[in-house]
This record gives structure tokens, sequence and C-alpha cells, in this order.
């Protein structure tokens, strides 16, 4: 099972940052934190990386159900969406599979909201 959903998408990069998070807010998710990996590892590391940025995505109402079923679920949120540029110039959006990360964990209540969290996210990928 893979544990992500991705497109390449035929949009720079910037723009691919700007449709997500408008994708992401029409399904009901927000966006809480975003991390620009290449700015990161410039200033740490003094190294040159790609353009790679992770969007921290929450739909406040699944996530209170995820953390009223398991206590340390939020060691796993919020969902991670990623947005690169690859060597080629091509940009990909992925999202994580929330059921994938998940397995781990044996909770049928808490496998009902990945399933739901899934399929959303499934419906941002696929609206890109």
């Amino acid at each position: 099972m893979s544990y992500h959903f991705s497109k390449i998408v035929d949009l720079s990069f910037d723009e691919a940052i700007l449709k997500t998070t408008e994708i992401l807010k029409e399904e009901g998710f927000g966006v809480l934190t975003e991390i620009d990996i290449k700015e990161t590892l410039k200033k740490k590391l003094d190294v040159d990386f790609r353009k790679y940025r992770i969007l921290g995505a929450c739909n406040p109402p699944n996530a209170y159900k995820a953390l009223q079923a398991e206590g340390h679920i939020g060691l796993m949120l919020p969902c991670n969406v990623i947005v690169q540029e690859h060597e080629d110039g091509k940009v990909e959006v992925s999202a994580v599979d929330p059921v994938a990360s998940m397995q781990a964990i044996d909770s049928q209540e808490l496998g009902t909201v990945a399933k739901t969290v899934q399929s959303m996210l499934k419906k941002v990928i696929d609206k890109l």
C-alpha cells in the first residue's frame, strides 16, 4: 500500500502552493503550518535543495474525532501535503494517505476517521 497520493500538475511551484491551499480550504482543511524545506536546509546546513514545501493541513472536525478516539494521535497530526519541484522542472503535489499511516493503531473508530480524511485528501489531489 502506498502511503501517499500524488499528481504532477501543470502549474508553477508558487501557483501549485496557492491552488493546493485553495482546494484544501474548499474541502474543509486549514493549513496550520508551512515549512519551506529549501529555505530551512539553506539556513541550517548551508546546502542547496529543490523547491519543497510541507503544508500541515487540518480538518478540525475530523482531528477532534481522531483525538477522542486515540489520545496519542496528535503525534500523526496534521495531515501533511507536500509541493515539490523536481529537477526536470515538473511540480508534484502529494498528500499523506491517513489510512496507511494509521494502520499501526488498532482502533476501528480511528480507522473510520482515517477513511473519511483519505477520501477528502484524494479529492484535493484529483481537483488539481
